[in-house]
C-alpha cells in the first residue's frame, strides 16, 4: 500500500478573511498618512504664501524710509523720493482689487508686488507728523488663495521717514 497523502491547494474561508481584513487595516493606516501628509503641504504652501506677502510690507517700508514725503488716500500710496544721483522720483502704490501694483516716474509700471496666491484684503497709512519729522504707520492684510478657511493675517510697521529731518 502506497502512503500518499493527499494536500489540499488554496486558502481556507478563514485565511481569505484574516488577509482582506489585514488589507483593509495597512489601506486605513497609509490614507490617513496620505490625508496628513497633504494637509501639511498645503498649510506649509499658506505660511510660504504669507512670508511671501510680508515682503509687500518691506518693500513699502523701505521705499518710505527713503522717501521726502507721502501721500495716501483711497488705496494710493505716493512717496516723492530720489534715486542714488539724487533725481527725483515718484512711487505710486494702487490697491486695485486683491492687488498692490506699482509705478514709477521713471520706468513706468513695474507690476504687482504680490504673487498671484496672495490676495490683499486691506491696505492703509496713517500719517504722523512732528515738528522735527514726518512718520507713517503702515497697515497690510494679506490671505492665501490657498487657504481653505481663508484666514487673514495682518501686517503693521511704522517708519520714519529718512528725508523728513
Amino acid at each position: 500500500m502506497n502512503n500518499v497523502k493527499k494536500t489540499k491547494n488554496g486558502y481556507t474561508l478563514v485565511e481569505t478573511i484574516f488577509y482582506v481584513s489585514l488589507f483593509a487595516i495597512v489601506s486605513f493606516i497609509l490614507l490617513d498618512v496620505l490625508m496628513k501628509m497633504t494637509d501639511l503641504f498645503i498649510n506649509t504652501a499658506v505660511r510660504a504664501d504669507i512670508v511671501q506677502g510680508s515682503k509687500i510690507l518691506e518693500n513699502i517700508s523701505r521705499e518710505l524710509k527713503q522717501g521726502e514725503n507721502f501721500t495716501f488716500s483711497s488705496n494710493i500710496l505716493t512717496v516723492n523720493t530720489r534715486d542714488e544721483y539724487g533725481n527725483p522720483i515718484t512711487l505710486v502704490y494702487t490697491l486695485s482689487g486683491t492687488n498692490i501694483g506699482i509705478n514709477d516716474s521713471v520706468l513706468g509700471n513695474l507690476g504687482n508686488l504680490n504673487t498671484p496666491n496672495i490676495s490683499v484684503v486691506s491696505f492703509d497709512i496713517d500719517s504722523i507728523n512732528t515738528l522735527q519729522s514726518k512718520a507713517a504707520k503702515i497697515y497690510l492684510s494679506i490671505r492665501s488663495n490657498r487657504d481653505v478657511v481663508a484666514n487673514v493675517e495682518n501686517f503693521q510697521n511704522t517708519i520714519v521717514l529718512r528725508g523728513s529731518y
